[in-house]
């Protein structure tokens, strides 16, 4: 195995034979920790074999969120059937994105956490500046064309109003929303445009609390009317013409994952993405495995000195 990476193997479990690569690099929120608890997850109770990618600082060879242009082994995307991202405003070398474009342009599925709807930030005289949050060329970029939005701004109020999610009432007997009875997380809701682009479709909308605890009052007004999708499914079509399933959730800080609600959600998008929506479980185990103990999110509040070793399932 790689030095700058980190496999989970799956061996039993609807997913056995399937592949996904998880992206991870942004400064904020925790990315770093949040995929390859996730990834094991998969792995352990469904089979699927789980490739972490970290930004990665070439003098040291430690996890370095702060590092925003290099994310190695992302050629694992040539044999990947599925990427779950979670970067922010990425500037990675062409022959680093030159994976990441492939695998879209095939239409193949992705998953989008949190800041993945402002995944990269490109110079307008690069290769892929498309890609860029920013972009004009390919209107906000990845963010928008692929996911459904690039970053707008935040809705709910950063560190002080955290999110509930609550299923939409459309989406109830959508395979996703299985088990997905209780849903929440300390990071706050991000705003969107509406309606939803293309053919998106609202699965979990996000109440704004008062406060930092799951059992928190709404807030009155016009934050909760209407709320925001903070999860949503939609179609894009790549640059070659072919379409391919997205799931995007803004929910997906690291310490948001201690939502059980919201590792389910993400487990059954997994299986709706890879086309085993059928094999989704009434209420899919998602036990953490081994110890999970996350930072808070917040910018320099990466723990120094980790390497992808340490991420290793045990």
């Amino acid at each position: 195995m790689a030095d700058d990476l980190v496999v989970h193997e799956g061996r039993n479990g609807p997913g056995l034979g399937k592949r996904i690569v998880l992206v991870s690099g942004d400064e904020e929120y925790r990315s770093e920790e949040a995929l390859p608890q996730l990834g094991k997850v998969l792995a352990r109770h469904h089979g699927f074999t789980c490739t972490v990618l970290f930004a990665i600082d070439p003098k040291t060879g430690e996890i370095n969120p702060s590092c925003v242009e290099n994310i190695p082994g992302l050629e694992a995307l040539n044999t990947a059937d599925l990427m779950i991202i979670a970067t922010r405003f990425r500037n990675l070398p062409n022959p680093q994105m030159k994976h990441l474009v492939n695998y879209i342009d095939s239409g193949k599925p992705v998953i989008g956490m949190r800041t993945a709807t402002h995944a990269f930030r490109i110079p307008q005289d690069r290769a892929y500046a498309r890609y860029s949050f920013d972009s004009k060329e390919w209107d906000a970029g990845f963010g928008r064309q692929v996911l459904g939005e690039t970053w707008i701004a935040h809705h709910g109020e950063h560190g002080r109003e955290s999110t509930r999610g609550v299923i939409a009432p459309e989406a109830k007997d959508h395979p996703i929303v299985k088990g997905c009875e209780s849903i929440w997380g300390p990071s706050d809701v991000y705003r969107v445009r509406l309606p939803l682009s293309g053919d998106g479709r609202a699965l979990i909308l996000g109440q704004v609390l008062e406060g930092m605890n799951p059992e928190d009052k709404p807030v009155a007004g016009p934050k909760n009317d209407p709320m925001m999708p903070v999860a949503w499914t939609r179609t894009y079509r790549s640059a070659e013409g072919k379409e391919g399933r997205t799931f995007t959730t803004t929910m997906g800080a690291a310490t948001d994952l201690q939502s059980e609600g919201l590792r389910r959600l993400l487990v059954n998008a997994c299986y709706w993405c890879v086309g085993l929506k059928d094999r989704i479980p009434d209420k899919a185990k998602v036990d953490v495995v081994g110890e999970y103990r996350p930072l808070p999110f917040g910018f320099n509040g990466f723990k120094k000195g980790v390497k992808p070793a340490d991420h290793a399932a045990r």
